[in-house]
């Protein structure tokens, strides 16, 4: 038996490329470098999503504005029975309520709902109305909008849509999985999406983000970050934010969001002594995993420096998957359209569980 699934091969796809030796990603013949930073988020919906729906716009901008209008239009009443729910439970219970189909208006729902329900939920918990979308606006720009209330700094909204880019697909991981499996029975896209954001809250998945910062917490100060990682890898357990399942050398994502998190830094968004803890824990983390595990290829991976972007721009720890599956579901909805035009998903399983016993 293949554990996981490992080095199967189980689609075939036009979507992405993730080369875990060359820690190289492709986004529909495009290399992560040349989209992140570069690319609005609108505009990698209309990459990902090209040839899937007929008459698709050149830009999306204004589509996914009007789609944002559209889904607080949608869920206005009901924001407020989820305002005690966990972040990502009330987004995904709010999300149920769009319509389930396979065209484009549904999918501009779907890429729209995240960046709606995630800031109006905290905005509630902490007692502030929930503040409606402005379909002018950029995307990412809208989204910082609603969360805090005021237009956000270039810089910042320019981080985000890094963000959004940058998680925007990758591979057959297995939220997208879940989600090309739904959609081979030729069930809607708000079923696949929904699918993917049950397997994406796992804290093997979409989880990780947020104990990134509680281990910077635990150490404190730069001073600390020798003596806290080792002892922690004597006792056997992970750094966050360190490893891969499949890259083994540094995540691209890592640098994008690195390079991000630097501009913004320049302008004095970022606090200086937080900034000055991670160099210091990436650095000696990354010495002590080659002494302690040598015989594994252990780099910084994307989850690091999400955390410390996440936290910058303002997003509480709590909703960091919520802000992940923002930008993934537009990869969900581009690879449930590729499967829904296959065959269904049906693979086989081997039986090593007891037999009858034959009849003496």
């Amino acid at each position: 038996m293949t554990d996981g699934l490992e080095d199967v091969v189980a689609a075939e796809t036009v979507l992405s490329d993730v080369d875990g030796l060359a820690g190289r990603l492709i986004v529909r013949g495009q290399p992560l470098e040349a989209l992140a930073g570069h690319s609005t988020y609108a505009q990698v919906l209309s990459l990902l999503w090209d040839g899937f729906f007929p008459a698709l716009p050149a830009d999306l901008s204004l589509p996914l504005g009007e789609a944002r209008q559209r889904v607080y239009a949608l869920t206005e009443r009901e924001l407020p029975l989820l305002a005690d729910r966990p972040v990502y439970d009330g987004m995904r219970a709010l999300i149920a309520r769009l319509p389930d189909e396979t065209d484009l208006d549904s999918a501009l729902l779907l890429a729209a709902a995240p960046a709606v329900l995630l800031p109006a939920l905290p905005r509630l918990r902490a007692g502030a109305a929930p503040i409606a979308p402005d379909a002018a606006l950029g995307h990412a720009t809208d989204m910082l909008r609603m969360a805090t209330g005021v237009v956000p700094r270039p810089e910042a909204a320019a981080a985000l849509d890094t963000y959004l880019v940058t998680v925007a697909d990758h591979g057959l991981n297995a939220s997208t999985f879940a989600a090309r499996v739904i959609a081979s029975t030729q069930a809607g896209l708000n079923s696949a999406v929904l699918g993917a954001l049950g397997a994406l809250k796992g804290a093997l998945h979409g989880g990780a983000p947020g104990p990134v910062l509680d281990m910077l917490d635990a150490i404190g100060a730069p001073s600390n970050a020798e003596s806290w990682i080792d002892a922690e890898l004597a006792r056997g357990g992970r750094l966050m934010g360190f490893g891969h399942r499949i890259y083994r050398v540094r995540d691209p994502r890592a640098d994008a969001l690195k390079a991000a998190l630097g501009r913004i830094h320049k302008v004095g968004a970022v606090n200086a002594d937080r900034m000055a803890l991670a160099d210091a824990v990436e650095t000696t983390a990354l010495a002590a995993l080659r002494r302690h595990k040598p015989d594994r290829q252990l780099d910084t991976n994307v989850e690091f420096y999400t955390a410390l972007l996440l936290e910058a721009l303002g997003f509480p720890r709590d909703a960091f998957t919520a802000v992940f599956a923002a930008g993934r579901v537009g990869g969900w909805i581009a690879h449930a359209k590729e499967a829904g035009q296959g065959r269904l998903i049906r693979p086989k399983s081997r039986y090593v569980g007891p037999m009858p016993r034959k009849a003496a």
